[in-house]
């Protein structure tokens, strides 16, 4: 039999989220209280000793100026996906909050590898249908393709610790035979070591940094073509998750050049979202490697907690080198992690003619939102051209009217 968690089971609950090895942060109450336009309920099952043995978190929200909601598991169930019984009873309970919500549509993606062929049956046989479709990029609300690392027999040569504000004790002699850097392909190894060297330091920093972690993640949402956060939504984000997440922040000459912020959860730590500047023309932010070195040291973080898993998350399915997406990918790849695809989205339909006006509306509207961002924002994109001068007309037409002052007066 299910039940809903209340104020007197979430702590339970919470640690069997933890516990459990499909366990995920974006099922906690804590993510959900980033959420707040969202309404968050979650079921549980008991097995026969009376401890929770399965849970789905939903997040519940309004379709505007209509009475219908949309009901979102991230990365649930967790449970065994083999145990019928359990999932029969989660999605049981999940039922019954879609008729108190008027939802009209149960949306799952959960944490479960594509090979595993029963789980997919099981989803099928609960009324399921995939919502995925040949879609190999990141068409839906969490990225289908990740790569993942498995630590769990890496051991940490040195815990890294500095004071608010200061920097990582690291040398290059730290690395050597290190477990998680003897796991990198050689050129990765290379340029960690190679940020080190040239001067790069990390830090781990707070609310302070977050306006230029924001611009950065701009930055890179214009130099690659996809839309950003605000530093409001970062910031509440450090506040909802406390402890279980991290700003990173790496320095050259005591100036911010790149970032990342990471988030622990039971045995895994997740590469959340990461940015880095476009640079000058006096200092190229590439050369410098930091988006080597931070990588490393979250790594580092997920041996620190004896985790399993340190997730790199989402890499397009698309793997020719054509591709624009393609350099992710290799980014990701030189760090030998494992390529895995989850079985994708999954709707549980209860309202047919509200599920296909919103799945068609939902793709214009994504596109418009692109196109929109990217056009609002045109102005700031200063990897274009690529003359990292602060004068974006280009050096072309740059010289020209330098060879006329008179004209400009």
């Amino acid at each position: 039999m299910f039940e809903f968690v209340n104020d007197n089971t979430l702590a339970e609950y919470e640690a069997f989220n933890m516990s459990h090895p499909f366990g995920h942060f974006a099922q906690s109450k804590k993510w959900a209280n980033l959420k707040d336009n969202w309404k968050w309920e979650a079921v549980i099952v008991r097995g026969e000793n009376g401890a929770i043995c399965g849970s789905l978190a939903v997040l519940i929200r309004n379709l505007p100026h209509m009475p219908w909601t949309l009901m979102y598991g991230c990365r649930g169930p967790v449970c065994d996906p083999h145990d019928r019984a359990t999932m029969e009873q989660l999605i049981e309970g999940a039922r019954v909050l879609a008729k108190k919500y008027h939802s009209y549509v149960l949306k799952i993606d959960p944490d479960v590898s594509i090979e595993d062929k029963e789980f997919i049956k099981e989803l099928e046989h609960l009324g399921f249908k995939n919502a995925t479709g040949d879609g190999k990029n990141f068409e839906g609300i969490q990225p289908n393709f990740v790569f993942r690392l498995d630590v769990s027999e890496m051991n940490a040569k040195k815990i890294y610790t500095a004071e608010p504000g200061e920097a990582f004790d690291i040398t290059v002699d730290d690395t050597q035979g290190e477990d998680a850097i003897m796991h990198f392909k050689t050129d990765t190894r290379t340029k960690v070591r190679k940020a080190i060297k040239r001067g790069v330091k990390i830090k781990l920093v707070g609310k302070e940094m977050m306006p230029f972690f924001a611009k950065m993640m701009l930055e890179t949402g214009l130099r690659d073509g996809f839309v950003t956060r605000p530093a409001s939504y970062f910031n509440k984000m450090l506040d909802a998750m406390g402890d279980n997440a991290r700003l990173y922040m790496a320095f050259y000459e005591d100036k911010p050049i790149a970032g990342t912020l990471a988030i622990y959860y039971g045995d895994k730590v997740w590469y959340l979202y990461g940015a880095s500047a476009n640079g000058t023309k006096e200092l190229d932010v590439r050369q410098l490697m930091p988006n080597y070195l931070l990588p490393w040291m979250m790594i580092q973080w997920s041996l620190e907690k004896k985790c399993r898993i340190y997730d790199f998350r989402g890499v397009s399915g698309d793997l020719t080198p054509d591709n624009p997406l393609y350099g992710l990918y290799r980014f990701k790849k030189d760090f030998n992690g494992d390529l895995v695809q989850f079985v994708g989205e999954y709707d549980l339909v209860f309202n047919k003619p509200i599920y296909f006006a919103v799945v068609y509306g939902q793709s214009t509207y994504r596109n418009l939102r692109r196109k929109r961002f990217l056009k609002k924002n045109a102005a700031l994109d200063t990897s274009k051209p690529k003359n990292l001068t602060g004068d974006h007309r280009g050096e072309s037409q740059a010289k020209k009217e330098e060879k006329k002052p008179e004209e400009n007066k």
